[in-house]
C-alpha cells in the first residue's frame, strides 16, 4: 500500500541592499585659487598609476563577482512527458501530477484541485517506489515564497538532488522528481528522511521531515 505524506512549512525571503563608495582626489591650489603648476604635475603623475591600477583591479574582480544564475523549474506544457529514468515518466495537467514507474506503467495521479492541499500554504508531498535497480522519488511542492529552484533530499543512500517541473503561468505549484540507488531493506529507517525545496535565493520554499 502506498502512502502520500505531506508536511507544511513556512518559508522566508530576505533581501540585502549594498551601497557603492566613490573616492575623489584634488590637487592643492595657490592663494589666487589656481592650481600650482608643479603641484598639478605631481598630482597628475601620482594619480595616473592609481587610476590604471584601480581600473585593472575592477576588471580583474568583475569575473569573480559574477555569480551563476540559480536554476528555475523546467516549464512544460500540459501533458508533455518528461523521462526521469527508463520507465519513470512524469507529466502535468492543470488538475495535478501524473507519473509512471516500471512496476506501474498504467500511470498514477495526485490532484491539486480536490481540496486535499492548500496552495496558499507552503507544502511538499512525497511518493516513493522502488525496484532492485532504482528508487523513484517524486512529489508536489506548492505555496512557498519566491521562485522554486532546487529540491534536496536526505535518503538512506545519501544526499540526493532532484529536478523541478511547472506549467506555464506560475500556477503556484509544481512537481519535483529524483532517482536514487536502493539500499538493503531496513525497517528502522525510512528511505527518505527529509525533502527540502529551495528558492532562487537559497531560502527554504517548502520542506518536510520524516525523522
Amino acid at each position: 500500500m502506498k502512502r502520500t505524506l505531506k508536511y507544511l512549512a513556512g518559508a522566508a525571503v530576505t533581501a540585502a541592499v549594498a551601497g557603492t563608495a566613490t573616492l575623489a582626489y584634488a590637487a592643492p591650489h595657490d592663494t589666487a585659487g589656481r592650481a600650482a603648476h608643479s603641484a598639478t604635475t605631481q598630482a597628475a603623475t601620482a594619480q595616473a598609476p592609481q587610476a590604471v591600477s584601480a581600473e585593472a583591479t575592477a576588471e580583474a574582480a568583475a569575473p569573480a563577482a559574477a555569480r551563476p544564475h540559480a536554476p528555475t523549474p523546467r516549464i512544460v506544457q500540459p501533458g508533455e512527458r518528461v523521462t526521469g529514468a527508463p520507465g519513470f515518466e512524469l507529466w502535468l495537467t492543470p488538475e495535478g501530477k501524473h507519473w509512471t514507474t516500471p512496476d506501474m506503467p498504467e500511470g498514477q495521479f495526485r490532484s491539486v484541485v480536490d481540496g486535499n492541499i492548500d496552495l496558499t500554504t507552503p507544502g511538499v508531498s512525497l511518493q516513493s517506489e522502488g525496484t532492485p535497480e532504482r528508487v523513484y522519488l517524486s512529489g508536489l511542492y506548492y505555496g512557498g515564497k519566491g521562485t522554486a529552484s532546487v529540491v534536496e533530499l536526505e535518503t538512506a543512500a545519501g544526499p540526493v538532488r532532484g529536478k523541478l517541473l511547472e506549467l506555464p503561468g506560475r500556477p503556484g505549484w509544481g512537481v519535483w522528481y529524483a532517482t536514487a540507488k536502493p539500499v538493503p531493506a531496513d525497517d528502522s529507517w525510512h528511505f527518505v528522511s527529509e525533502v527540502t525545496v529551495r528558492n532562487t535565493k537559497g531560502k527554504v520554499y517548502a520542506s518536510m521531515s520524516l525523522r
